[in-house]
């Protein structure tokens, strides 16, 4: 397997799946000629030209409307947001239309729509351009939710995204666009709601996704040096949610840390503690922490920016604190 880097594993699945699909499109702000902000769709207007990689306007609803109406006469539209945060002036598209037009109308006209883009903070944009918003649409019935950590799944998760009859919004954290790993050359599709283990441990199981996987899986490494040994369960996907891989864990390490990067106030992680406790709660010899953003706006400044977000060290203190 190659080792790439995350933004060219989504350009391999991006591009595979345009040519293996010619109802696949792409639509978004500079996309095309800029080659994206974050150089993802790099190289695509010249391969696939510009009825295939569409540069739009400055308008999220207009980009969302498109690519649903798009969607509804038999195309695959992939639509990016240059960042979720913007993806605020859609929510009434992607809500009240992509998530509810296949129940509305008696599942005759599907909507194989993709939402994609960068999510997330921790590169100094400040409060209007570092949310993560995936447990807003964790919360919408007709919506699928992707937030893939690794190269890997990625360009899986993806091309599974592009194949699948319902909207689907992919959540690329900002951070993890450089960041490489191997990624096979084969037609590899991951399916959603399927979890991965990325570290298997006996002592406490730290459930994660998108970039604090990485965190997680960090942080292991350094409890691992004083004999703890933690399991690592990556999410995936958020909806639909793989709560038996995670109760599994559960049921052998009997111990939980919960991360996410989205607020602790209502964040998804808040969603996990619940199924947890309604399903294992014999099998917890511990109360369950969670390892969150503060309930602030995001700030500028570098020190106050990584004051506000989870980091190892605050995984490493909730393990050792729900190990007594």
């Amino acid at each position: 397997m190659a080792v790439i880097t995350y933004r060219e594993a989504l350009r391999q699945a991006l591009t595979e799946e345009m040519e293996r699909d010619p109802s696949v499109f792409l639509l978004g702000e500079e996309i095309g000629r800029y080659q994206g902000t974050f150089r993802v769709t790099e190289g695509l207007l010249q391969r696939f030209g510009e009825m295939r990689v569409v540069d739009t306007p400055i308008s999220e609803s207009g980009i969302a409307g498109m690519a649903i109406g798009a969607a509804m006469i038999g195309l695959r539209p992939v639509a990016e947001f240059m960042t979720f945060s913007f993806a605020l002036i859609a929510v009434d598209q992607i809500v009240n239309h992509a998530a509810k037009i296949l129940y509305m109308f008696g599942g005759q006209i599907a909507v194989p729509v993709v939402f994609r883009g960068p999510a997330g903070g921790g590169a100094q944009l400040s409060a209007q351009h570092s949310h993560s918003l995936e447990s807003w649409y964790a919360h919408i019935p007709g919506l699928k939710v992707a937030t893939p950590a690794t190269p890997a799944d990625a360009k899986g998760m993806l091309k599974t995204a592009i194949r699948d009859n319902n909207p689907v919004i992919f959540m690329e954290h900002a951070k993890l666009y450089s960041t490489r790993g191997e990624v096979p050359d084969s037609d590899h599709a991951i399916p959603f709601g399927v979890a991965d283990v990325k570290r298997e441990g006996r002592d406490v199981t730290i459930v994660a996704y998108s970039q604090p996987v990485l965190l997680a899986l960090h942080a292991a490494e350094k409890l691992a040096q004083e004999g703890i040994e933690c399991e690592v369960v990556d999410l995936r996907s958020l909806q639909p949610l793989d709560m038996d891989t995670i109760l599994r864990s559960v049921s052998k390490t009997h111990r939980v840390v919960v991360v996410h990067e989205d607020h602790r106030n209502v964040g998804f992680g808040a969603e996990i503690v619940a199924r947890i406790q309604e399903f294992a709660f014999d099998e917890l010899d511990a109360p369950i922490l969670r390892v969150a953003s503060a309930d602030v706006p995001i700030p500028y400044a570098r020190n106050l920016e990584r004051a506000a977000f989870p980091s190892e060290d605050d995984i490493i203190r909730a393990v050792k604190r729900v190990l007594g």
